[in-house]
């Protein structure tokens, strides 16, 4: 009913700027599927003032596949947002324009300027704090998009702690879950790659044009950045309270609620088994491997082995 309510109330509002509309496009713009919408637009029907006789009710007119609204029953006004919708709003505006590099922030600023004038003194006192990001070359590497350029990068891999020289083909930048990337077709790896901007630690623009393969697709981020692969293997983690992010960060296959003690267990899915250790070491006692025994194993020596280097200092 959270879901159903504020769709209901929009429906009237939608009609009229959208006379005639295609119950197919009107489903798709509402993010429901067709048989959902007709149910939605039936209950409607139900809908009015007090009295709720001729004139006092919703009335709806179908034609083919099409639908118009013929009375709104005084349901004219689309909704407006809620002091703590138009609040998050403004945050992920101001993080997007504060990001270098990254998007068209003329554009941004105008929306935030909109939105702002809009919500007027609802939120008053409001303080965001977004400081930007600095991210080493995330200039050169937009002027090498504009200009069309290759690039030499140098970036540092955090699956394998290592830092390597690259030479790429930029295709996109992007913002998923708060983070930019460059998407480019990498001539080392021969495939589209991701590349986090806050791990170039260098980029150089080349004289040469930028040539993606033919076959280069553009990546499905719709879902995240991070997507499971047959080839993973599958470890249970017990995460407790400081390490809780690490579910809301990683995809994770299950999860189960807190125990008393505020501890939860996931299943993470990885490629690389030195990943994973490192994440959990750097993670302190705040995680633990429940399965499989020989990464708990690992994680345990690799552990005593740090512990015997610092008593030797």
């Amino acid at each position: 009913m959270t879901d159903r309510l504020p769709r209901l109330l929009s429906l009237a509002p939608y009609l009229r700027a959208h006379p005639g509309v295609r119950i197919a496009d009107m489903a798709e713009d509402f993010g429901v599927d067709e048989r959902q919408l007709r149910r939605d637009l039936e209950l409607l029907w139900m809908c009015g003032l007090p009295g709720y006789g001729p004139g006092d009710l919703v009335d709806l007119s179908f034609a083919g596949d099409t639908v118009s609204v013929v009375e709104d029953a005084g349901m004219q006004r689309p909704l407006r947002l809620t002091t703590a919708e138009a609040t998050a709003l403004l945050v992920a505006l101001r993080t997007l324009h504060e990001t270098p590099g990254l998007t068209d922030t003329d554009a941004v600023a105008r929306a935030t300027g909109k939105i702002e004038a809009a919500v007027g003194e609802a939120a008053p006192g409001m303080v965001v704090d977004t400081p930007a990001p600095e991210h080493a070359g995330t200039g050169t590497v937009r002027r090498a998009l504009e200009r069309g350029r290759a690039l030499r990068i140098v970036y540092y891999t955090a699956g394998r702690d290592a830092v390597s020289r690259r030479v790429v083909d930029p295709m996109r930048l992007l913002l998923v879950d708060g983070r930019g990337y460059l998407e480019a077709w990498c001539r080392r790896a021969e495939g589209v790659r991701l590349f986090r901007l806050d791990r170039v630690e260098d980029a150089e623009v080349l004289d040469e044009p930028a040539q993606p393969h033919p076959d280069a697709e553009p990546t499905d981020v719709s879902d995240g950045v991070f997507r499971p692969a047959a080839d993973q293997r599958a470890a249970t983690l017990e995460l407790g309270p400081d390490a809780h992010w690490v579910a809301e960060y990683y995809p994770v296959d299950d999860a189960a609620e807190p125990d008393g003690a505020g501890t939860i267990r996931v299943v993470l899915r990885f490629s690389d088994p030195d990943w994973l250790v490192r994440l959990v070491l750097g993670l302190g006692g705040a995680a633990r491997v429940v399965d499989p025994p020989e990464l708990a194993a690992t994680v345990a020596e690799r552990a005593r082995q740090a512990l015997a280097a610092s008593a030797g200092w």
